[in-house]
């Protein structure tokens, strides 16, 4: 059994991952702003902002692996990279194992070609540049983050969302830097599939200090 936390655990990826991870037997805590509408059995919910340290030192502490699920929106907003940096400082050295749920925007779109931001940044709407922003400023960090580290970073592809109502398949393609799509060009995945393979890099470590996506 892990002990694993989820920050922003009643998110749409977030609370995928504690739902799988406590179907699989493992000791799960999920942390969020607001109570979620419908509770997994078994979890421990941490009702709070992770920009209490308190709160966030309370969620980590005696952690196997701690997940990001954050989104920089409300009242996390641009401070969400001071969270990334706090938990890099705090779990170098130890045996813990961080885990960031970011974007698409860092993957390339082929091989030694452009990421999929630089291809795209000029049609991203004002509104949502900050947060994209923001999952390509993570990867950096964890990039360049101390070796003592164990890190890994998840890369849903380029569909990815709750307006879209992905329906689940049971199973996942994996990639590693290069943007994934199907042989009819999509290149998305539920957010219950994209569970499938982080509790599957949980329970079988793989990826150290790398990144993974995954697709249909």
């Amino acid at each position: 059994m892990t002990r694993i936390t989820v920050l922003g655990g009643s998110g749409y990826a977030g609370a995928s991952v504690v739902a799988e991870a406590r179907k699989r037997g493992h000791e799960v805590t999920a942390v969020s702003r607001t109570a979620p509408a419908e509770p997994v059995a078994g979890v421990d919910y941490i009702i709070g902002t992770v920009l209490d340290p308190a709160v966030l030192e309370s969620a980590i502490a005696d952690r196997d692996v701690v997940i990001v699920a954050l989104s920089p929106r409300g009242g996390l907003g641009d401070q969400q990279e001071t969270v990334v940096t706090t938990l890099i400082d705090r779990l170098t050295g130890t045996p813990t194992r961080l885990g960031y749920i970011g974007g698409a925007s860092s993957l390339r779109t082929e091989e030694g070609g452009p990421r999929l931001w630089d291809v795209t940044q000029a049609s991203i709407p004002e509104e949502a540049r900050a947060e994209i922003e923001t999952g390509l400023h993570a990867f950096e960090l964890l990039g360049s983050s101390p070796e003592g580290l164990d890190w890994f970073y998840v890369s849903p592809p380029a569909d990815f969302g709750a307006w879209l109502n992905t329906p689940s398949k049971g199973s996942y393609i994996l990639g590693g830097d290069i943007l994934l799509r199907d042989d009819g060009g999509n290149s998305t995945i539920s957010a219950d599939d994209l569970a499938l393979a982080i509790l599957d890099e949980i329970e079988t470590p793989t990826h150290h200090r790398r990144r993974f996506t995954a697709i249909h």
